[in-house]
């Protein structure tokens, strides 16, 4: 079956009912607003629903969605490919693989380059069967196909940076890579013009030895003036000006960046040993700053963040990071799962020929008559005082950047999603509900919380915000840290949380959420408002695309951000030119902000503080990504049979004392679990002896243990309202737990040193129902209020945050 087969079969992503979105979005507000704030914004989604304004909006999307892929997918290049700030920590995002079995450190062989030979090698096949279109359908687990439009950005694809906003350019005849080492660039082919392989594993592994080799020998002094990976960290507009002004002249540089722009991927060789997990979180992120005598010799400028780069270090450790505009972290997970398990297919292979494939057979056959580079070619960049002056100053903002910033990891291995579905939840809702227990104990509210569902099933379909927060996991928040509450109850509340998050998560999966209908409607009022501005029949038609910002390409492979109403498509559809009979007053009422978006609660739901995404298997060991607002965490995790594996990042606000305190939760909830069930064990058996005329010994068997379960719950009250705080080393990891601490069915009437942890020292506590909900976006006591701002429209323009991974 064909890659592509079942595309025209996918339904396109469905227009949610307005009513229906204003009702939901107020669901999702509730939680997080105030009794004040709730009320004020029902008032606005009312006159929003009632003055015209949004059926009118909602009747011009349906009308924009006609005959396009999808009603939110060019709105989301819009905002991804508009974005000014830097990439780096901002929009990609990062995956930890596993170490390969069959990679010892301590043999003969070159480990990094054995393991990037291996990788290389898998991710060519993958390419292979992607041309040729016969890499397998991506399918839920009832067989329900998916759509893959996303794989044909992942390959030969550049964010290129333009005056008027970045655009995404695709090369579908790209047949070479790009390797730095030492933040050198090489590049040589690796397939012909019929998608062959042309090199074999031996001879990727020569490349690769002769391309460590020559770099090995640069300066470090030489290094640093010839980092122009550097320049991709940039601010974009920055980044713009240096490849229009700085390059476009120079046929040297011109003719570098095309064939960085349109190679394969990139593989970067990074010349540091790495074990620590954590500083490998951020090595693969964004690379680490390390400076000999004030000069940049780390693997910070060892990386080109427009494309997709695979990344090893020289203890063999492997990571992927990925420009996002195009491509989800689903997209990116199949492949980095296939290059992972094909390598270790390919051992198996070595020693035996029948041994299973995950492709057809590979073709290596190369054509004769083509004129193809297969020795690695430095890029020999033409260097001028302005171009210097820019890799200078271009390094320290780097180099702050990653300082601004800081990554923690937790491997929990207690326990893992074999367990949690033992214990009747929902393995993901059960995590989202320990973010919400560990914010909560630590700070003692709630805040704006984000995850992505995957909206695949549809044509075009990325992904829909789910909003973690809700009335059921507020309750649940108070009441598990309210020592009056019985541990059954608790866990009540908890599966009532879990029952909410799920049902969420189905709603959005379907396309029946929030966020991407009212920001398409969001964006549908700013083009009505640049219509406004200039006459009906004086459409502006799209710039070309200039030769000396990209490579030529034709336009169905680039992806270019809208700067004024139309679409660059042949599409006659004019926002704002329809009849407006159905407003109930004139059309000024569109020239200002709809009372929906001027309203503070969409502001409120765009700050998110805790950027969560789900996105694993066992063939990878981390995943994460930067805190997408100042004040926020970035937490990416996985979720194994026996283990759960998170990568938390934040500004410097305490990220680790995030971590252990979430190491804390997991194991109390753990325990008063299997305390639950022993009570329920002992009320079974009272049960049935009853019925055997036997009960008198059991129920006072019962009764002692109730009555020793109530003392242990007090005493552990009491001496929680006493204990020192147990914060853990701030520098170290918040890995394992001391096996004293662990509840094996006894322990009673002590009190486990992680439940302290969790409590940071102090007792139990209930903030109550206003007091708990956040009054701004700085992390200050709540109940210190602060009175509520507006926002201006250049800020409303900005009101889809970019942590959909």
């Amino acid at each position: 079956m064909s890659t592509y087969s079942q595309q025209e079969t996918l339904q396109k992503l469905p227009i949610p009912d307005l009513e229906q979105t204003c009702a939901n979005y107020l669901n999702v507000l509730k939680p997080l607003q105030t009794e004040h704030e709730h009320e004020q914004t029902k008032i606005a989604v009312e006159k929003f629903l009632n003055n015209g304004t949004g059926k009118y909006l909602d009747s011009e999307l349906h009308q924009y969605a006609k005959g396009r892929p999808s009603y939110i997918e060019q709105f989301w290049y819009d905002a991804y490919l508009n974005y000014d700030s830097p990439v780096v920590l901002n929009l990609n995002p990062f995956f930890l693989l596993e170490d390969d079995p069959f990679t010892n450190e301590s043999s003969a062989v070159n480990p990094q380059v054995k393991r990037a030979t291996s990788l290389v090698m898998s991710s060519l096949k993958f390419i292979q069967a992607l041309k040729n279109e016969t890499l397998s359908i991506d399918t839920l687990k009832n067989n329900k196909p998916l759509c893959m439009y996303q794989y044909t950005k992942l390959f030969g694809a550049s964010r290129i940076p333009t005056e008027e906003g970045c655009m995404m350019q695709s090369d579908p005849s790209s047949n070479h890579i790009i390797v730095m080492s030492k933040s050198q660039l090489y590049w040589f082919d690796v397939l012909d013009s019929e998608n062959n392989l042309i090199l074999s594993e031996a001879e990727l592994n020569v490349n690769f030895q002769s391309i460590i080799h020559d770099s090995i020998h640069t300066p470090s002094e030489d290094i640093a003036k010839s980092s122009f990976g550097v320049l991709t960290t940039e601010n974009r507009r920055i980044w713009a000006n240096i490849r229009k002004h700085l390059m476009k002249d120079n046929p040297t540089n011109h003719e570098v960046l095309s064939l960085i722009d349109s190679a394969l991927f990139v593989l970067c060789f990074d010349d540091i040993v790495i074990n620590d997990l954590s500083e490998l979180s951020t090595n693969m992120l964004c690379g680490l700053s390390i400076l000999d005598n004030g000069i940049q010799v780390g693997t910070c400028t060892n990386r080109w963040y427009d494309k997709l780069q695979i990344i090893v270090t020289k203890n063999a450790k492997a990571g992927i990071n990925f420009e996002h505009t195009g491509v989800d972290g689903h997209t990116v997970l199949r492949f980095v799962s296939d290059i992972y398990t094909d390598s270790i297919l390919s051992f198996a292979h070595s020693i035996n020929n029948n041994a299973p494939s995950l492709w057809d057979a590979t073709s290596t056959t190369k054509l004769e008559d083509e004129d193809l580079i297969t020795v690695p070619r430095k890029l020999e960049w033409e260097l001028t005082p302005d171009l210097s002056l820019a890799l200078r100053f271009g390094e320290t903002r780097l180099s702050d950047l990653i300082n601004q910033n800081e990554f923690r990891h937790l491997e929990f291995r207690d326990y893992g999603s074999t367990q949690i579905k033992k214990m009747k939840y929902s393995p993901d809702a059960f995590v989202q509900m320990a973010f919400q227990a560990t914010y909560y104990a630590l700070y003692g509210k709630v805040e704006c919380t984000y995850e992505p569902a995957m909206t695949k099933q549809f044509y075009h379909g990325r992904t829909e915000a789910i909003r973690t927060v809700s009335q059921e996991s507020n309750l649940f928040v108070r009441k598990f840290f309210d020592s009056t509450i019985s541990i059954q109850k608790k866990l009540d509340y908890l599966a009532d949380a879990c029952n909410k998050h799920s049902a969420q998560t189905r709603m959005c999966s379907a396309g029946q959420g929030v966020d991407r209908h009212l920001y398409a409607l969001f964006c549908i009022w700013k083009r009505y408002l640049q219509d406004c501005d200039t006459k009906q029949d004086d459409i502006q038609e799209p710039q070309p695309q200039s030769q000396e910002e990209s490579t030529e390409l034709s336009r169905d492979d680039t992806i270019i951000a809208q700067h004024n109403s139309h679409d660059d498509d042949d599409s006659t559809t004019v926002v704002g030119g329809a009849n407006h009979n159905n407003l109930n007053k004139d059309d000024d009422i569109l020239k200002q902000i709809p009372d929906i978006f001027a309203d503070p609660g969409w502001d409120k739901l765009n700050n998110t503080i805790i950027s969560t995404s789900n996105c694993g298997n066992p063939s990878l060991r981390l995943f994460g990504f930067g805190p997408v607002s100042a004040n926020g965490f970035g937490i990416g995790y996985i979720l194994k049979d026996d283990s759960i594996s998170i990568c938390a990042s934040s500004k410097h606000r305490q990220t680790q004392r995030f971590l252990v305190t979430l190491n804390s939760y997991l194991l109390e909830i753990q325990s008063i679990w299997k305390q639950a069930n022993r009570m329920e064990k002992l009320k079974q058996e009272l049960q049935k002896s009853v019925q055997l005329g036997i009960a008198k010994g059991l129920e006072a068997q019962l009764g002692k243990k109730k009555q020793e379960e109530e003392e242990a719950a007090k005493a552990k009250a009491e001496q929680a309202k006493t204990a020192d705080p147990q914060q853990g080393d701030a520098n170290g990891d918040a890995n394992g737990t001391d096996d004293n601490n662990k509840e094996n069915g006894g322990g009673d009437g002590e009190t486990p040193s992680h439940l302290s942890t969790l409590l940071g020292g102090y007792g139990y506590f209930d903030m109550g129902e206003e007091d708990i909900k956040s009054r701004g976006q700085s992390p200050e006591p709540p109940f210190l209020n602060r009175g509520n701002s507006g926002f201006s429209i250049r800020e409303i323009g900005k009101k889809l945050r970019l942590s959909e991974y």
